[in-house]
């Protein structure tokens, strides 16, 4: 296979991967700020412990972006596959 095809293909795999990995994630923190706005509804005194867990779990729920970038960028810059 020519070194160009591989690298066309290596990049549009880790713009794919990047925005299904941004994509998720932002479903994800909706979600999870959803839930958090509901539980704090319904318990007010729950409020802050609930912001807590929320924030950890955004914090987690963008760890998953963060990596799938890792990936991409070792796919495009220094590529095992060529």
């Amino acid at each position: 296979m020519d070194h160009s095809l591989v690298l066309a293909f290596s990049a549009l795999g880790a713009a794919i991967g990047i925005g299904l990995a941004a994509l998720g994630a932002a479903i994800g923190d909706g979600h999870a700020a959803a839930k958090m706005l509901e539980g704090t509804a319904r318990q007010p005194e729950m409020g802050g412990k609930l912001l807590v867990n929320m924030l950890i779990s955004v914090g987690l729920i963008e760890s998953m972006p963060i990596i799938a970038a890792v990936i991409a960028i070792v796919l495009v810059f220094a590529n095992p596959l060529i």
